[in-house]
């Protein structure tokens, strides 16, 4: 069976691309650690991710499968800080409450200050709808930015972060390397993958 097409994201993918990510993460610890309550999680969940998808969508470095039902958003150089996954505290977007908005900022804060301070690729964000995975669908998205990422012929490194244990070695089969790591406030583990 052949694999869908990888498409860039554009704006009418946002609600696909948005469920995927939401279902995908239920059980990360990061995404729990920000949004602990289950009869909230889908809702800050939502936001978090589409102010992440609004942020980088017109940078053409979102990548999706099978209707966004795998998705890898990319951020390049050029974006960086990289990190950002909180809208601007009073601001009318904001989507949630003061505690809340506190403990994603500083979550926020902690993983850009671990970041490297030269330039590099992003990968933010990866995840695949639960009904989707094992197909392979997530390393296709994650290469294509890779790719794109060896093309610019720039010779930077991609960086991502996980804090999920059982997606370290996922990722070193994919060629990632462990660089550095987070204790706080969430066990986090920083990888790269060198310039191809």
């Amino acid at each position: 069976m052949t694999a869908p097409e990888i498409t860039i994201a554009t704006p009418a993918d946002r609600d696909a691309v948005v469920g995927s990510l939401v279902a995908a993460f239920v059980k990360d610890p990061v995404l729990r650690y920000l949004f602990p309550d289950e009869e909230t999680y889908p809702r800050y969940a939502a936001a978090f991710f589409g102010h992440l998808f609004d942020k980088r969508v017109h940078r053409s470095s979102i990548w999706t499968i099978g209707g966004g039902a795998s998705v890898a958003i990319w951020e390049p150089p050029a974006g960086q800080p990289a990190a950002g996954a909180a809208p601007a505290h009073g601001s009318s977007e904001d989507p949630y409450p003061a505690d809340v908005l506190a403990r994603v900022q500083g979550y926020d804060d902690v993983v850009h200050d671990a970041l490297p301070t030269y330039p590099f690729w992003y990968l933010g964000v990866l995840g695949t709808h639960p009904d989707s995975a094992g197909r392979g669908w997530g390393r296709a998205v994650m290469r294509v930015g890779l790719d794109r990422a060896a093309a610019a012929a720039d010779g930077l490194p991609a960086i991502l972060e996980t804090s999920n244990p059982g997606n370290v070695e996922l990722y070193r089969r994919a060629g990632w390397e462990v660089v550095g790591s987070l204790s706080a406030p969430v066990p986090t583990w920083i990888m790269q993958q060198p310039p191809r």
